[in-house]
């Protein structure tokens, strides 16, 4: 009987080793999957940082892009008033004479326009024409 008292002892010394390690298992067990919550909320947290940086940066990138569109315009437009003030400043040499001394503008002063007056010199020339009226009506509006 002494050998199955020895069995026995050892028998339940070897069930309670088993619950321990079982309950040792266990705990690491949950604390993994805590630790794994942890991270994945961190991760969510990162994860909508991120996000709210990223609307941020497009809603400034959209502001960007809207003010350079309004400023490649407006160099398009001021580019090609500066083009038209070059031809009108160029037709002003020609319409001077250049050489007779008459100096930039000198045809503007003649009255009436003429065949070389460009539409960009005189834009009101062509009115003038059809509607007949003369190189003073044209002054006294001035």
């Amino acid at each position: 009987m002494v050998s199955s008292s020895i069995m026995a002892e050892r028998k339940e010394k070897r069930m309670l080793s088993n619950r321990e390690s079982a309950r040792r298992s266990r705990m690491r067990k949950q604390k993994h999957l805590d630790d794994l919550m942890l991270q994945v909320s961190c991760l969510r947290q990162e994860k909508n940082q991120i996000f709210t940086a990223i609307n941020v940066t497009s809603e400034h990138y959209i502001g960007v892009e809207a003010e350079n569109s309004i400023l490649r315009a407006q160099m398009m437009e001021l580019s090609n008033r500066l083009q038209c003030l070059g031809e009108i400043i160029h037709c002003m040499n020609i319409a001077g004479g250049g050489d007779d001394g008459g100096g930039v503008g000198a045809g503007l002063v003649t009255g009436l326009p003429t065949a070389e007056d460009d539409c960009l010199l005189r834009p009101w020339s062509s009115l003038l024409i059809k509607q007949g009226l003369l190189g003073s009506d044209m002054y006294q509006y001035c």
